[in-house]
Formats: C-alpha cells, sequence, structure tokens
C-alpha cells in the first residue's frame, strides 16, 4: 500500500477588505504569456516522491483572501480518502491552518507525522494588512496539538523574508518535543527544489 502525504499550500489572508481591495491594485500579475514562471518544489512534490507515494496537493478555497471555515469543511471533505499514517505538509498558511485545526479538532486517522513550514505562529501583523485573518490563534491552544500529531517537525529559514524566524522560536516553545530544523539560506522556501523535505519524507 503507497503511503500517503497531503500537503496544504500557503496563502493570504486579510482581515479588512479594504485592504484586500488595495492588495489587488497593486499586487504584481504573474505567469503573463512570454514572463519566465517561478518553478517551486511544491509544483513537483507528487514528482519527486515517486510511485511509491500516494500525494495530495489540493487546492485551498479562495487563496488570495483566504477563510479560515472554508479551508476547514475543504480538508474534512478529503478526510474519507486518508488512512493511518498520513504524512500531513503545511506551508506558510497552510502551516498555520494545520496548527490551529489540530490543536482544536481530532481527525479520523491518525497523524504519521506533521511537518510545519515556514508557518506564522498566533498573531501575525503581515504587511498591507496580509495579516493571516481568521487563521490568527493564541498559541497556548498549541498545547493540545501533540494529542494529535505527537510527531512535528517546525522548519524555518533565518533568512525567510515573509515570515519571521522567530515565529519557528514560538512553536518550539509551546511544542517543546518538536523537531525545529532551522536553515540560512532557503527564505520563504520559494526555491526550485527541496532535496532535504524529499529525503526526510522517505526516511520516515
Amino acid at each position: 500500500m503507497k503511503k500517503q502525504v497531503f500537503f496544504i499550500h500557503g496563502g493570504n489572508s486579510f482581515s479588512k477588505q479594504e485592504d484586500f481591495l488595495q492588495y489587488l491594485r497593486t499586487v504584481p500579475i504573474r505567469n503573463l504569456p512570454g514572463k519566465e514562471t517561478l518553478i517551486k518544489w511544491t509544483k513537483t512534490l507528487s514528482e519527486s516522491l515517486g510511485d511509491n507515494y500516494e500525494t495530495y496537493t489540493p487546492q485551498m478555497p479562495n487563496s488570495q483572501n483566504s477563510d479560515y471555515e472554508e479551508w476547514r469543511i475543504w480538508f474534512e471533505r478529503h478526510f474519507e480518502y486518508l488512512r493511518d499514517g498520513v504524512i500531513l505538509i503545511g506551508w506558510s498558511l497552510g502551516g498555520m491552518f494545520l496548527a490551529q485545526y489540530l490543536s482544536e479538532n481530532k481527525t479520523p486517522f491518525k497523524i504519521k507525522t506533521l511537518f510545519l513550514l515556514a508557518a506564522p505562529c498566533g498573531l501575525y501583523p503581515g504587511e498591507g494588512g496580509n495579516d493571516c485573518g481568521n487563521f490568527q490563534f493564541d498559541p497556548e491552544i498549541l498545547r493540545k496539538l501533540p494529542e494529535n500529531a505527537t510527531n512535528i517537525a517546525i522548519w524555518h529559514s533565518k533568512d525567510d523574508f515573509v515570515v519571521p524566524y522567530e515565529h519557528a522560536l514560538e512553536y518550539k516553545k509551546h511544542l517543546p518535543k518538536a523537531e525545529l530544523v532551522t536553515f540560512t539560506d532557503k527564505n520563504h522556501f520559494l526555491i526550485p527544489e527541496f532535496p532535504e523535505l524529499i529525503e526526510k519524507i522517505r526516511e520516515i
């Protein structure tokens, strides 16, 4: 039976509608014809892991201005397909979502390992009002997280220009048994390849 990996991407979330509208007015438009497209490891995760893995990479709802309740519903829609031993990976807002969800809810399957990659923790001021909206949480709830995910890995790079490294330390403070893996040169994991993660998944 194939091993299961479930990956949740990042996104934006604004508490104030006007901040979101201003973001739409000013954010650079990507993927235009004739322009070079940034290739990220997230796009090739399934291919990199290979045929021995059943890799889920769902598109979460409305990622330009995400809503926690919408993500909760969509995440739970996938539960019927997931089995004991699944590896959960949350990157950026996806990690923040999984941290909150698993601190407040039990899943019908057992989680092998939870990866929190460059994830904001608790309150996040953001820039231009992109403050993670209703994904923000009181870090004290994290004490419940190990009840649902006993193996937790916090991965962050010190040169992250989106989510400061201090957020990783905040997770570690509230999850002392979690493994903290620190990089110095991988920014917000906006990188074309992530061999360290692929290797770690294969070791599990």
